[in-house]
């Protein structure tokens, strides 16, 4: 971080004016001092206070647990207006109050300028803390110093990572004492910050800090726009317009007072600086007369006659905005020219440039040049900064003059910040009224940058930039693929979009024009608008079958996610057919299975698994295929090949990119099947945090159907409902039927954890049509033989015998051993009570299965319940055993439950073990103890479950009572032990 950040000499940006009187906002101010003291008044804990250190860490529990902290009830809160409505005002008392109750304050505010620099926000927001950014463990540390340009870059940064450690920082100083940070003017905080700062805010609950954030009305804050309380400030009401005006140094009256509440509108700063303008210019003056619609500042220097300075303008058809910037542009007719030239240099820099540009020419904050200006009411001295009084005073004073004087500012800046590469590319773009190719490369060279420090958005608005100063329209339209290519991990799907079509504009190029589809495509598949998408994909797809069939492969690869996703038939059929028109080319191998195991994984499934050894071979050299190749594994149920290369991925490559990539989710299903579900619920995690960071609805329902999944297995039933219903509210059903019917899966589950078979039937049902085909080709399958389990215990057994069949005739021989199991324990369940045994053996034939632990325990129950119900009571235990076992590991407690009651029956001896004290435990504390018993410590659980070390800490403490042990050391011969066959350990 810059070393030069707190220099004394400073001219900085606007202020808040704290010290003006507040009227009429006495409800808001008292919900934010609320806020504050709420957090400042919280007493921690010693465990919880210590965050991950060796208290918590070495943690030995008592019987009993100190009181939980007193912390805010709105963690976050977004205080949002129109301009000139307060919030800096409001938010600067807030400051005040958490500062005078000995919280620490952090700040940051927005600016235009800095808008386009990644991380400038919370660079800005972390400078006074850098001993405690040096202080987080080295992942943390060296993922915010790349973000911050202070190390050198890794290759691929870790966004998530970064959130991580914000949110470790802002706990440790919780530690320590109560926290509050301010960022204000957020709607111009770049969006690598925001990003950052979001993730950490949706887990500040139960921290001892508190987020305050203010932005304008109408500017959706990225990560923010949702779930968070806001504070809406309107107008004042005309009371308190009035006394506002009484408190002025010379109140207005008569006619001019009732112009100037009639021209504010209930704006504070309106009222303010119309009250400063009639009472300099005199308050008998004749108003002037109203501006023309089409008025607004011009880019010239304003003469006097443009702006009367008679009094204040009188209504109009022009925004209060522009009404107020023509008030203080009007103060500069009369300031010296040393005065013009340093207050156009200060608008024309952002905070970082003043710590260079002051030693190099900008006057001084005690210099004499700034006092006219603060005489204007255009500029605050505050001990040796200056600070615009207000971001319209900027924009006023940056506007009103000349484009000469603004480009001879920039380039002057630009001088200045030679050794600052990333600014001066940035203040020679704001020089150029022109095409030009030497700073678009600068602009080039600063996207690459940034991109390389994770900041996405900041390196797709310099490719856009880049773009609109190339001389040449297809470098411009290159540009333009490039900045769309790079802003999908923002995960804004709008401006993919818009810089796509911008590049279509300029050229007619093929590839050009494939790429900006194949980049919309890329990011639209993980909305949920499924069949625009797809329909847009196939049509690009088929134009460029003949002329550029490479091209035309890379669109049907993006087209055949979607029609995973959305399950719809006719999809099916036309990926087929626009496959069957490429060429056969053997080097497009790669892509053409993943487009046919993703489009249909049962037709020709034998084939696509014999390819699936030489694209391993393949994946030896690219690492970055790995992941593709788990999640063909996956779809075709190579379960055990598809989790091996996910832990080589995470070992070899990364498997943490900025955004969840197409049909990611795979890789949680694979973990679910395999037993891995602590796993599993991280991944989901994982996708959760990002999906929700970019907007991204289809991407968290996918995470959430899966979650929910594992939490039903574990008897968690509320929690899994819960997050299925999640699932189900972000998507349409007939768009996302991949995730529809995993949700489904879940509901049943969870009903039949409960002994609701008729409920489980109900929504295990709705996975098939009514006519008993699949709603889903991939998704529905799998739940055939839990719907036959609900059917036999709901009356549903005819009905349920007739999907099975139909199913099984469907797959036939494509079938996956998995499937051809599952089918046979249904059928075992829905047979004749003579018949069944031949089914169930089937099932347990296959070694292979072993793979699926949770599945194939089941099968051991209904085996064993079926020997048993025969008198075949000894042949019964040995399945009983390996059942129960299997369902203790995998934390199952209703089977477990259920396997238990079914082995007393037997006449086995059986006692409760104890991992059965973590049924006591929440979903999250059981992932903690887990995690901990593998010894990790609270700071590496933090980054595995996305939580604060303190959090963790939390959760250890209150869980050690539950679990009856008394040391973190315990844990390990409480939890572990040795596992059945199928079971994995990391």
């Amino acid at each position: 971080m810059d070393e030069q950040a707190g220099d004394p000499g400073a001219v900085r940006g606007p202020e808040p004016d704290t010290g003006e009187l507040i009227v009429g906002r006495d409800a808001e101010l008292a919900r934010l001092f609320r806020a504050v003291d709420a957090v400042s008044a919280g007493v921690v804990d010693a465990v919880s206070a210590a965050g991950s250190g060796p208290a918590v860490d070495s943690v030995s529990a008592t019987g009993s647990v100190p009181a939980v902290d007193s912390v805010s009830a709105e963690p976050v809160l977004v205080l949002v207006g129109d301009m000139g409505t307060g919030k800096s005002t409001l938010l600067g008392s807030a400051a005040l109050r958490a500062e005078a109750r000995g919280a620490r304050v952090l700040r940051a505010d927005g600016s235009e300028s800095e808008s386009g620099l990644a991380f400038s926000a919370l660079h800005q927001l972390l400078r006074p803390v850098r001993a405690e950014v040096d202080g987080l463990p080295e992942r943390q540390r060296t993922a915010i110093h790349d973000a911050f340009g202070v190390g050198p870059a890794t290759a691929a940064p870790d966004l998530m990572l970064i959130g991580v450690a914000v949110l470790s920082l802002l706990s440790a100083l919780g530690d320590e004492g109560p926290v509050l940070v301010v960022l204000d003017d957020a709607q111009w905080c770049d969006r690598a910050s925001l990003d950052a700062l979001a993730f950490a805010a949706r887990r500040l609950r139960g921290e001892r800090v508190t987020l305050l954030i203010g932005a304008r009305v109408g500017d959706p804050l990225p990560g923010f726009d949702r779930h968070v309380p806001a504070l809406v400030l309107g107008p004042l009401d005309d009371a308190s317009a009035g006394r506002l005006l009484d408190r002025r140094p010379v109140p207005p009256s008569g006619r001019t007072r009732t112009q100037i509440l009639d021209q504010a509108g209930g704006n504070p700063l309106a009222l303010a600086e119309l009250a400063r303008s009639a009472a300099a210019h005199g308050a008998s003056a004749t108003p002037p007369t109203a501006d023309p619609p089409s008025t607004r500042l011009s880019s010239t220097r304003p003469p006097s006659a443009e702006l009367s300075s008679a009094g204040p303008p009188t209504t109009g058809p022009l925004p209060l905005t522009d009404r107020l910037e023509r008030i203080f542009a009007a103060r500069l007719d009369d300031l010296p020219a040393s005065t013009t030239r340093a207050l156009l240099l200060l608008a024309a820099m952002d905070g970082v440039d003043s710590v260079i540009a002051v030693p190099a020419g900008l006057p001084h904050a005690d210099d004499d040049a700034w006092l006219p200006a603060e005489r204007a009411g255009l500029v605050r001295r505050t001990g040796r900064d200056v600070r615009f009084r207000h971001p319209l005073v900027r924009s006023a004073v940056y506007h009103a003059a000349s484009f000469d004087a603004r480009r001879a500012a920039h380039l002057a800046l630009a001088e200045i910040l030679r050794d600052e590469p990333d600014r001066r590319a940035w203040h020679l773009a704001a020089a150029s009224s022109r095409p030009d190719a030497a700073v678009s490369a600068e602009l080039e060279r600063t996207a690459g940058r940034a991109r390389r420090r994770g900041g996405y958005a900041a390196a797709a608005k310099a490719l856009q930039r880049a773009a609109e100063l190339a001389p040449r329209r297809e470098e411009s339209a290159r540009l333009l693929v490039e900045a769309a290519a790079t802003a999908v991990f923002t995960g804004d799907i709008g401006w993919v979009e818009e810089l796509a079509a911008a590049a279509r504009a300029r050229t007619d190029d093929a590839s050009l024009l494939a790429s900006a589809a194949v980049q919309t495509g890329r990011l639209a598949a993980l909305t949920v608008r499924h069949t625009v998408v797809f329909s847009r994909l196939a049509d690009a797809a088929g134009q460029l079958a003949v002329s550029r069939p490479a091209d035309a492969l890379d669109l049907l690869a993006a087209a055949a996610v979607v029609r995973y996703y959305s399950g719809e038939e006719r999809q099916r059929h036309r990926v087929q057919a626009l496959l069957r028109r490429l060429p056969d080319d053997a080097s497009d191998a790669w892509l053409r299975t993943w487009v046919r195991a993703v489009s249909d994984p049962f037709d020709g499934r034998a084939e696509l698994v014999s390819l699936l050894p030489r694209l391993a071979a393949e994946a030896e050299r690219r690492p970055d295929r790995l992941i593709t190749l788990a999640i063909m594994a996956w779809l075709l149920d190579e379960t055990p090949y598809a989790v091996r290369a996910v832990d080589e991925a995470v070992g070899r490559w990364d498997l943490r990119g900025p955004l969840p990539e197409g049909l990611g989710g795979a890789v949680a299903w694979a973990y679910v099947e395999q037993g891995r579900w602590d796993q599993a619920r991280e991944f989901c995690a994982r996708t959760t945090a990002v999906g929700s960071t970019a907007g991204l609805d289809h991407a968290v329902a996918c995470a959430a159907s899966a979650d929910a999944t594992v939490l039903a297995f574990r008897g968690d039933t509320s929690a899994a409902r819960s997050r299925a219903a999640d699932a189900l509210a972000l998507i349409d059903p007939l768009e996302s039927r991949s995730v529809s019917v995993r949700a489904r899966r879940a509901l049943g589950a969870a009903a039949a954890s409960e002994g609701a078979h008729e409920t489980a039937y109900h929504q295990l049902r709705m996975v098939f049509t009514a006519d008993g085909a699949p709603v889903h080709y991939h998704a529905s399958y799998p739940a055939l033989a839990d719907l036959a389990a609900a059917a036999v215990r709901s009356g549903h057994r005819e009905e349920a015998a007739v999907i099975v069949e139909r199913g099984a005739r469907a797959l036939a021989d494509n079938a996956s051993p998995r499937l051809r199991a599952l089918i046979s324990r249904a059928r075992g369940l829905l047979a004749d009570a003579g018949d069944a045994e031949p089914h169930f053996r089937a099932a347990l034939a296959d070694p292979v299965l072993e793979h699926w632990p949770f599945e194939r325990a089941q099968t051991l129950l209904d085996l064993a319940e079926w020997l048993r119900r025969r008198r075949r009571v000894a042949e019964a235990r040995p399945p009983l055993t390996e059942a129960l076992e299997f369902f203790r590991r995998l934390g199952a407690r209703p089977w477990t439950e259920r396997a238990r009651a079914e082995s007393r029956a037997a006449g086995l001896d059986v006692t409760d073990s104890a991992p059965d004290a973590l049924t006591g435990l929440s979903p999250q504390q059981r992932q903690i103890i887990g995690l901990a018993a593998r010894g990790l410590t609270n700071r590496e659980i933090g980054e595995r479950l996305f939580l604060s070390p303190r959090t963790v800490g939390s959760h250890l403490y209150r869980s050690f009572p539950k679990l009856g042990i008394t040391a973190r050391s315990q844990l390990r011969d409480l939890i572990e032990g040795p596992l059945p066959t199928g079971c994995h350990r990391e």
